[in-house]
């Protein structure tokens, strides 16, 4: 059986976090559905981002619950899992003065998340949450890896509901 992160369980998250003075906004498949406003599919982890300086912070707290840092990730991402297979995917960033989060990416160049995309607002759980807006996550799916069959089928329902234009490289063939 793979590891799961149910709705409550990203819901006591979130509420931890903020509980922490600590600001996340959802990003990847919770944030999708987040947006939708509905769960579509299962999930493996749950993708945050929230500013750098509060990372010391968040490692603190998962780690008081049992999240341990796993192998391989950098200082500005890195994933912690507890022993229940939750799995939490870390990206750090500093917003510049125009509102723009800089994220440092493992080969040394930046990643700029524009201001907008950090407008998006969701619910999970029945819970609001914040999260990447729609266009901002089209623009991250559409970069820096090969889209699985569960990244375009998110990103078609971003479309539908969303109006959002999808990049040819976000496509399935339609035949």
């Amino acid at each position: 059986m793979k590891p799961e992160m149910p709705a409550h369980a990203l819901v006591d998250l979130l509420k931890l976090f903020e509980r922490a003075g600590i600001e996340v906004w959802l990003d990847g498949g919770w944030a999708v559905d987040a947006l939708l406003g509905t769960q579509t599919r299962p999930h493996k982890d749950v993708d945050i981002i929230l500013r750098v300086s509060d990372l010391p912070r968040l490692r603190n707290i998962l780690g008081d619950r049992g999240f341990e840092i796993r192998q391989g990730g950098t200082e500005s991402n890195l994933v912690l899992a507890d022993h229940s297979g939750l799995e939490v995917d870390v990206h750090a960033i500093v917003f510049d003065r125009d509102g723009n989060g800089i994220y440092r990416m493992e080969n040394g160049s930046d990643w700029i998340f524009p201001a907008s995309g950090f407008s998006g607002r969701g619910v999970v759980n029945g819970v609001g949450v914040r999260c990447l807006s729609p266009e901002t996550q089209v623009l991250c799916h559409a970069h820096g890896y090969v889209p699985t069959e569960k990244d375009f089928r998110d990103m078609e329902l971003l479309e539908a509901r969303f109006g959002v234009e999808l990049p040819p490289r976000l496509r399935r063939d339609r035949v």
